[in-house]
């Protein structure tokens, strides 16, 4: 098999990627593969010393931004001429739904929710136009099911596969492919605090076919994957990489 083959259907050369929560976790090893498979990446998140460091690493552009408070202009700039959009920014308070504070309700939705929609439709009439597109959001086992007491977090990614679904019905005759990928518990700055919980590691790890955690590093292939011309066929889905743990 050809280099020039596997190019063709997986190289991204020429592409421009926006990745939200790129400075780390699933999102930097998401950015860093669309990089390595030649596209133009920028990473967004809040914090620039670690957005800066992110960047240099995998060789991305980056901008800071605080998706809590984006507006439909800020994302149509933060969109403009973006080839491959990657939501994967997210915010888990997760406290009990009865103990949920308004305040944590509308962060939650803003930021899991409501940026995915508002850089959708920075981006997506525009790939239509040019005939080509790709939007991946990042969704959650809260998104298919009630796990680990899931409160409004559990809404929010809820809805993300429903944008993706909306996203693709909207534009995949144009060439606009959208899905939700489905990680299983992966060790991120993120999920921390629940493995802090002694034995809830191990225990997460047992629930998988695999027997072990995921690591942010088994979200490259599938980024490339999806984001490239050999998944043009596969829109509206909702993917699950979690090892066999949706399924045990």
């Amino acid at each position: 098999m050809s280099d020039s083959y596997l190019a063709s259907l997986f190289g991204l050369r020429g592409r421009r990627a926006l990745v939200t929560g790129g400075s780390s976790g699933i999102g930097k090893a998401m950015a860093g593969a669309l990089a390595g498979a030649g596209a133009q990446v920028t990473i967004v998140a809040r914090g620039a010393e670690q957005l800066a460091a992110a960047a240099e690493e995998i060789g991305a552009a980056w901008e800071s931004c605080d998706l809590r408070s984006l507006d439909a202009a800020s994302a149509a700039r933060l969109g403009d001429g973006i080839d491959i959009l990657v939501n994967c920014a997210g915010v888990n308070h997760r406290p009990h739904l009865g103990a949920t504070t308004e305040q944590e309700y509308f962060e939650a939705m803003a930021v899991n929710l409501h940026a995915p929609y508002l850089l959708g439709q920075a981006t997506g009439p525009a790939m239509a136009a040019r005939g080509w597109g790709r939007i991946i959001n990042v969704g959650s086992q809260q998104t298919w099911k009630a796990f680990g007491n899931s409160g409004v977090y559990g809404v929010a990614k809820a809805g993300v596969a429903g944008l993706s679904r909306s996203q693709s019905e909207a534009w995949a005759a144009s060439g606009v492919t959208s899905n939700t990928l489905i990680p299983g518990f992966v060790v991120t700055p993120m999920t921390l605090p629940t493995v802090a919980v002694p034995g809830v590691e191990e225990a997460l790890a047992s629930r998988s076919h695999i027997g072990r955690n995921g690591l942010p590093a088994d979200f490259a292939g599938v980024a490339v994957w999806i984001a490239s011309e050999g998944a043009a066929f596969v829109t509206g889905q909702t993917i699950a990489v979690d090892g066999g743990f949706s399924v045990k």
